[in-house]
């Protein structure tokens, strides 16, 4: 018995012949942006723009890094460029002072987070624009806002063009420091207690071998640490600040933007909306209470909305939004900023400078409007 294919091979064909149109277009489309980023770059032949780069040495790939960047500025015809090292008893901050010194126009950290951090101290509220060329293994400011890591020839091309956008800084201040400096700013997450000690205690060494993970082995030694318990004072986006009293929490944290690899720690974040994410942790019931914690980070980050999950019966988070967060604690903790461990405090204020800084980075797809969080629970309005 013959069977007929004409009409199978007919729309086989038409299907064939649609995906080949289909490749042409998208190989098209890639080949046009590429062409495109080249002649952007091509124009800098008249480009009396002066770039400082600021290295982080101690980094394993930190040399490489400066090879590849000298290399691509001669490619490119950027003439104008600065080399400035970061020591023990000069970090990045004080080199991007120096750099604008000497006449920078652009100021550009290479380095992990830490670098990055101090650089960007340096130029809030600058009329000058700062960029980042990602080196070591967090570099989560540069993943939040797009940069890509891993892809020095991608950062680069980002940091070298003429496409800026204003961010948020946030900073945080130990009020019973007796150091001057004692204000610190960050950029993406900084947090007392649990998660500071945390990071304290990860070994360098095998961060360096198996990254990320290594954090989980030093989280080991301080699963069943004491809990904090004290003050909180929140500052709205309408003025009105809100008080909670006899708070207790593992850890407390506040963030400029909260995605971390793999994971969202706070998926309302935004690093361009002039507030804080603070949030509040704590775990009950022993392991279980960790384990629950574990789910609950993983159900933000596939609903991408902060709601705890239903399921996490023994760990609390409560998250909210603010301007401003004063903490009071009954005793002093362990305070981090970006991962930079700072000293003991029991008095500490998180803020933000809303788009201090003018970063070199692409303008990101999707919405940009703040993310709405419940509003605080069970308060007492305070002065």
């Amino acid at each position: 018995m013959s069977m007929n294919w004409g009409p199978e091979l007919t729309i086989a064909a038409i299907i064939v012949a649609i995906i080949v149109v289909a490749v042409i277009i998208i190989r098209s489309v890639d080949k046009g942006r590429k062409q495109q980023e080249i002649a952007v770059a091509d124009e800098r032949v008249s480009d009396n723009v002066t770039y400082a780069f600021i290295i982080n040495p101690s980094k394993p790939e930190a040399e490489d890094a400066r090879q590849f960047i000298k290399q691509y500025c001669a490619d490119h015809n950027i003439s104008n460029i600065l080399f400035i090292d970061t020591q023990l008893d000069k970090d990045g901050r004080a080199c991007a002072e120096e750099a604008l010194t000497l006449g920078a126009d652009v100021v550009i950290a290479v380095g992990g987070d830490g670098t990055v951090r101090t650089v960007a101290s340096a130029m809030a509220y600058s009329t000058h624009a700062f960029g980042i060329i990602p080196i070591g293994t967090g570099n989560l400011f540069a993943r939040n806002i797009g940069i890509p890591v891993g892809n020095i020839e991608a950062a680069l091309a980002i940091a070298t063009s003429h496409g800026s956008r204003r961010v948020d800084m946030g900073r945080m201040s130990l009020l019973d420091s007796s150091d001057p400096e004692h204000e610190h700013g960050f950029l993406v997450i900084a947090g007392a207690g649990f998660d500071a000690y945390m990071i304290n205690d990860t070994d360098p060494q095998l961060k360096a071998s198996i990254s990320w993970f290594a954090y989980f082995v030093a989280a080991f030694k301080h699963l069943f640490g004491k809990k904090s318990r004290g003050t909180i004072l929140i500052r709205t986006a309408a003025g009105v600040t809100r008080t909670m009293n006899k708070v207790q929490f593992r850890t407390i944290m506040a963030g400029n933007c909260g995605e971390i690899p793999g994971f969202s720690l706070m998926p309302d974040a935004r690093f361009d909306d002039g507030l804080l994410d603070i949030e509040t942790i704590d775990t009950r019931g022993g392991l279980v209470g960790w384990v629950n914690l574990f789910w609950d980070v993983v159900h933000k980050t596939m609903t991408r909305k902060s709601n705890q999950s239903p399921f996490a019966t023994h760990a609390t988070v409560r998250q909210y939004q603010g301007t401003s967060a004063e903490v009071i604690l009954e005793k002093e903790v362990l305070a981090e900023v970006d991962g930079d461990v700072l000293q003991k405090s029991d008095h500490f204020l998180f803020s933000i400078d809303r788009q201090a800084l003018l970063v070199r980075a692409p303008r990101l797809d999707g919405p940009s409007e703040t993310g709405v969080l419940p509003p605080v629970q069970s308060v007492s309005q305070g002065a």
